[in-house]
């Protein structure tokens, strides 16, 4: 099946990927002026929590990422060793019980998000309010469903396991090929 990407996936792209990169981007900058800041002797209090917000919303963000290109784990062993009716099930469980995980992650981080208005919470040393810091929870989970919807148009070979199983394992194709037990 071609990969060929449409206009919402090109969104959905933009929101996941660029995103993520952004805040890889922010980490790797905060993280800088933490070190340098501590080499000169005038550390920076709030680049320890910058750096644990960006990499929480760099999680979130990636995850959606991983469900778009169809990167995260399933367990394919357990598919290959079952009937060929099941195997053919395997696609719409893995979308219906990813969508629900994503359903039930949205709902929690609304939850956490109002209370967190609620209760005006601020970060300590940013003095930003927490929902800042929370809004992600419930915006990943409706970009990851936005990507398994795009994965579905579009990579729907890669999330299913093939008729026949599992495909041949190339030795070129391999990161590291070992002779566990045979002789060279």
């Amino acid at each position: 099946m071609a990969h060929n990407t449409s206009t919402f996936g090109k969104i959905v792209t933009l929101l996941t990927d660029v995103a993520a990169g952004i805040a890889v981007f922010g980490v790797l900058v905060v993280v800088l002026l933490q070190v340098s800041s501590r080499l000169l002797g005038v550390p920076v209090s709030w680049t320890e929590e910058a750096t644990r917000y960006l990499f929480v919303w760099m999680i979130f963000l990636g995850l959606s990422a991983g469900f778009r290109t169809v990167e995260t784990a399933r367990v394919t062993v357990f598919i290959g060793a079952v009937p060929g009716l099941f195997r053919r099930l395997a696609v719409p469980i893995y979308v219906v019980s990813s969508v629900l995980f994503f359903i039930l992650t949205g709902w929690t981080g609304i939850t956490l998000v109002k209370q967190q208005l609620m209760m005006n919470e601020t970060a300590a040393t940013l003095a930003i309010p927490m929902w800042i810091i929370g809004i992600i929870m419930p915006v990943s989970a409706v970009l990851a469903i936005l990507a398994i919807i795009e994965s579905l148009r579009t990579r729907r070979d890669l999330i299913a396991l093939p008729e026949d199983g599992f495909p041949a394992i190339r030795t070129e194709d391999a990161d590291v090929v070992t002779n566990a037990g045979k002789p060279s």
